[in-house]
């Protein structure tokens, strides 16, 4: 039995690179639609949001002196970009899903309409969230956030290439400890890069847990949602 009826997963953009420098890997990019298969084929719900950052990040054209809202917007459309992508792939293993975005862009995707997307979670739809928030200054993980709470899922799942949250970035510091589970307040002292801050408060406020996992390893999605503890655990 799953711990979770309906969940959002976190997806970073640049996950969907591979080995790759850029864009997008399509073995990659198979593999999580196969993950993401196999918890579906458990009747869990699912919703998506995936960053953009392998093919555009709003920070990098601010950098090179582009105005940061412009920049933004940008960013918004390169997280269609995978949206599409990572659609077309679950469609091609015999997922039904919808694309909604944030910003108006009616023959790709239909607009982000609340009660339409829990009613196609209802009816066993994966629902891929794209453009972000729709406004500039926020991150994906704040769309992640938002959107969670907004569809009342259970749980943030953000999937990483680390198996985890530590003390120090273990990819660095060969002694960094990993945390089973950790409290929001905890993670907040001790300065720990969860998601950002806007997306952190919101998920803290509104007593949304969030599991920070490895979603490179196979097979760990649906551990979670079975129920092992994978990756740590953040709660209130």
């Amino acid at each position: 039995m799953s711990n979770y009826k309906r969940v959002l997963l976190k997806l970073s953009g640049e996950a969907l690179m591979g080995d790759k420098q850029f864009g997008i890997d399509n073995a990659r990019l198979q593999q999580y639609a196969e993950e993401i298969k196999s918890i579906y084929d458990e009747k869990i719900e699912i919703a998506i949001v995936i960053g953009g950052g392998n093919i555009f990040r709003g920070v990098q054209a601010e950098e090179g002196g582009m105005d940061r809202t412009q920049g933004d917007y940008m960013g918004m459309l390169a997280t269609m970009i995978n949206s599409m992508a990572l659609q077309a792939s679950l469609e091609k293993l015999g997922i039904y899903t919808r694309l909604q975005s944030a910003i108006e862009m009616k023959e790709m995707a239909e607009p982000y309409i609340k009660r339409r997307a829990v009613r196609h979670l209802e009816k066993r739809r994966v629902v891929i969230f794209g453009a972000g928030t729709g406004s500039p200054y926020f991150t994906t993980d704040s769309a992640a956030a938002l959107r969670a709470i907004e569809i009342e899922a259970d749980v943030i799942l953000k999937g990483t290439r680390v198996d985890g949250i530590y003390t120090a970035d273990p990819e660095k510091d060969p002694n960094a400890e990993k945390y089973g589970s950790i409290t929001f307040d905890e993670a907040y002292s001790k300065g720990l890069n969860v998601m950002d801050l806007t997306a952190f408060t919101l998920c803290k406020e509104n007593n949304l847990p969030i599991v920070v996992f490895d979603m490179n390893k196979k097979g760990n999605l649906k551990k979670i949602v079975e129920g092992e503890k994978i990756g740590t655990l953040v709660t209130v």
